[in-house]
């Protein structure tokens, strides 16, 4: 998945914003959102990608022809003891399903939030011919199975092809919306020359008539993976207490990708 956020976060503004120019204003929001889109991990906003998939395998390539047949044609034989009777059953066509029917399946990248749109030959599938499990396999529920093979060579709208566009990354939290609010403001008083920004700065200490301030070090902020603004900090603090770069995920170096993202470059 791309780390940057491909759906500006819509703010809950702490300030009053009137007569501030919108180019300010942009380049404000903008900078918010990357600076805590960063520091909570990549958790939230909402990017549309399209991918070109692999229908799933059942076995891998080191299986023998029978064991191939095994388990494209049902699982291995189960012992079962019922009525006092052993009896081996198979169950479904692929290695720790939970039907006992065939399912025609693919992974998609994970974290799905709604499945788009799904072309098959070019032409757009009806949303009842599929389904969503555990926010990322998409299962067919319409009798039919997904292509085998994805001419990758052709674009989606051809025959031979075909393509899923889905929607990643979970939304916005209400305390995001009012932290990225809280921070685009400071950013617009620090844009505009306001001397009321209260983003840290490297002044430490300052003696004025006899009374001394004191001011937090940004360089200490900065290094726990905070802002040093109060809804900015509970907003980090809440959803990335461990300061993650991203969410963990899992690899299998002995697996394919059963998905391609084309076009990237």
């Amino acid at each position: 998945m791309p780390a940057e956020t491909c759906v500006a976060w819509t703010p809950i503004y702490t300030c009053d914003l009137v007569g501030i120019s919108p180019t300010v204003t942009g380049q404000a929001l903008r900078a918010a959102v990357e600076v805590l889109d960063s520091l909570t991990g990549h958790l939230f906003g909402g990017c549309q990608l399209s991918i070109r998939p692999c229908r799933r395998s059942c076995y891998g390539e080191s299986w023998t022809s029978l064991s191939q047949l095994w388990w494209e044609y049902g699982s291995w034989p189960r012992p079962l003891f019922y009525n006092g009777v052993w009896t081996n059953i198979t169950c479904g066509t692929c290695q720790g399903s939970c039907a006992c029917t065939p399912l025609s399946e693919v992974w998609l990248p994970n974290n799905v939030t709604s499945v788009d749109q799904v072309k098959i030959d070019g032409v757009v599938l009806p949303t009842t011919s599929y389904r969503l499990d555990d926010f990322r396999v998409l299962t067919r529920i319409d009798g039919g199975v997904w292509p085998l093979c994805n001419e990758l060579n052709l674009a989606d709208t051809e025959v031979g092809t075909w393509s899923v566009t889905a929607t990643y990354g979970a939304t916005v939290p209400t305390l995001g919306q009012l932290a990225v609010g809280e921070l685009m403001c400071e950013l617009v008083n620090l844009l505009t020359g306001n001397k009321a920004c209260s983003l840290p700065t490297p002044v430490q200490t300052l003696v004025r008539q006899g009374v001394t301030m004191n001011f937090i070090d940004p360089n200490t902020v900065f290094e726990h993976g905070r802002v040093g603004l109060y809804l900015s900090d509970l907003f980090i603090q809440t959803y990335n207490p461990n300061a993650l770069q991203a969410a963990a995920q899992v690899f299998d170096v002995d697996r394919v990708s059963s998905f391609r993202i084309t076009g990237t470059a």
